[in-house]
């Protein structure tokens, strides 16, 4: 296994395991969606958002909180708009 994907292999299992389904479905939907798109920076990112709090990343991508500006960007421009009922639907 190559480290890229050893790296994506763990990311979906963090993105997948956080601790309530609401955040399994927010940022493991937003992963099985995204994560074929990233290169080494948007993969970084990523793992960057995954050492955050649930809440706080429910906030953000809700937009009921400011998001920092080390995590603002496309990425969670894009999380912000994903449609996670048609991802389990």
């Amino acid at each position: 296994m190559t480290d890229r994907a050893h790296r994506l292999a763990r990311a979906r299992f963090r993105a997948w395991h956080r601790g309530t389904r609401e955040a399994d479905y927010m940022i493991g939907g937003f992963f099985d969606r995204y994560h074929g798109e990233w290169d080494e920076a948007g993969l970084a990112w990523f793992e960057v958002l995954l050492d955050e709090e649930d809440v706080d990343i429910m906030a953000w991508a809700l937009g009921t909180q400011a998001i920092p500006p080390e995590l603002d960007g496309d990425q969670m421009r894009a999380m912000r708009r994903l449609d996670y009922v048609t991802i389990q639907g």
